[in-house]
């Protein structure tokens, strides 16, 4: 099986602006600091949430579900901000603005990002959600390589190729400067947001 619930449609289709999911989903964040992945249990996602725990089994079958779904609102956020940065027509001001977003949500919710980073190749459905959230962002990256006159292409100078190890460099090093501080988490963007700018010939 490949992870996929038949109720799962159902449930998609109510996500948006329902509170009680929205209180599990947040609870569950709050968990995640307090007890860790391993340590918490669906019934203190219940108990947190204020709901009974076979009350919390409408809305998801597992603790695994519930990280999930809270890996999904995450990088949704972590998209919906970097997207529109990322489009930006002036390279230089895309990968500022792009890098900009990228620490306010690491800053925000760098728990939630490095669980899904530990679970993605042992948790199919999120392993999944990753890849495609980070297939996007190379895709976006890759697109203000090209406006800034990297030329399209897979070879180790082109653009795809500088996409992909610009990504996921990033997610390594936001991964590691999130745990320290948030003058680590600075430094990296910046140290980030240079080696961006000079794959894309725009250091002076």
């Amino acid at each position: 099986m490949s992870g996929h619930h038949p109720a799962r449609g159902r449930r998609a289709g109510e996500r948006k602006g329902d509170l009680r999911e929205r209180a599990i989903l947040d609870t569950c964040e709050t968990l995640l600091a307090e007890k860790g992945y391993d340590a918490m249990k669906v019934g203190d996602i219940a108990q947190g949430a204020g709901i009974t725990r076979g009350a919390l089994y409408f809305y998801f079958g597992s603790k695994q579900e519930v990280v999930a779904a809270l890996v999904a609102r995450t990088v949704e956020h972590l998209w919906e901000r970097s997207r529109v940065a990322a489009e930006t027509t002036e390279p230089r001001q895309a990968i500022t603005a792009a890098m900009r977003r990228t620490i306010e949500l690491w800053a925000e919710h760098g728990l939630v990002m490095r669980t899904a980073i530990d679970l993605s190749l042992t948790v199919p459905e999120i392993g999944e959600l990753w890849s495609h959230t980070a297939d996007l962002f190379i895709d976006a990256i890759r697109a203000v390589l090209e406006r800034a006159g990297v030329p399209a292409g897979d070879a180790p100078h082109q653009a795809s190729a500088m996409a992909r190890a610009l990504c996921w460099m990033i997610e390594r090093t936001f991964y590691h400067a999130s745990q320290d501080s948030p003058e680590q988490l600075q430094q990296a963007s910046a140290t980030c947001e240079h080696i961006w700018m000079t794959t894309a010939g725009l250091t002076a």
